[in-house]
């Protein structure tokens, strides 16, 4: 795989109608989107969406956090959010589902209760572009290494930390004190987006 390819902002919307002129040679299409916590996945995923019509949708890699109980029995329930907090193999399992041409059940997340919704949307048989969306589409480490194998491109939107940091004070104050909310980022947030920042390399597109 050679470099990715370097897009800015004002080229996303031919960048998506490629997208779906793709879907619509090959079937059903899964579309990657990746990038550090807080770059604007959810936003651009949505933009694909909104722009594609109604054979698309968006299945977020965030209905794969483990359980709170499960996370406080390893120990990991203030590390929500680093890889092993998610089931990556259940993640993977989807993935699998969705090339084929069947409907899948989804796993979704509950923000205001902080746990996941097993099968919170199903992707129906009509859907011909799925919209992937999350932080760790492209590690190398078993089984996240799986997931590039099982989605048809990959975009990773590039953001700076200094961009980052505001965003993700505004997301977690909404639950925590400005203290604690500072204390998640340094914690978790800002190794993550390194962590995925070394990622990068392995796109198909960098947004930026």
């Amino acid at each position: 795989m050679g470099a990715p390819r370097l897009v800015d902002w004002s080229q996303v919307d031919a960048l998506i109608d490629s997208c779906v002129a793709s879907r619509e040679r090959l079937g059903r299409w899964v579309l990657g989107i990746t990038g550090p916590p807080g770059s604007g996945k959810s936003s651009l995923a949505s933009r694909v969406v909104d722009r594609a019509g109604a054979v698309a949708c968006v299945a977020p890699m965030d209905g794969f956090h483990r359980s709170n109980d499960e996370l406080e029995a390893m120990g990991m329930l203030e590390l929500k959010g680093v890889p092993a907090s998610f089931d990556a193999e259940s993640f993977v399992a989807h993935l699998e589902r969705l090339r084929g041409p069947g409907a899948v059940p989804w796993p979704t997340f509950d923000r205001g209760r902080e746990e996941t919704v097993p099968g919170g949307r199903m992707i129906g048989r009509e859907v011909q572009l799925v919209v992937v969306e999350g932080n760790y589409l492209l590690l190398d480490d078993a089984p996240w290494n799986r997931v590039r194998q099982l989605v048809d491109e990959v975009w990773y939107l590039d953001a700076p930390e200094e961009d980052l940091i505001p965003r993700l004070r505004a997301r977690h104050e909404l639950a925590r004190t400005p203290e604690d909310a500072w204390a998640k980022i340094q914690s978790t947030d800002l190794p993550n987006a390194r962590l995925v920042a070394a990622t990068r390399h392995r796109a198909d597109v960098v947004v930026a």
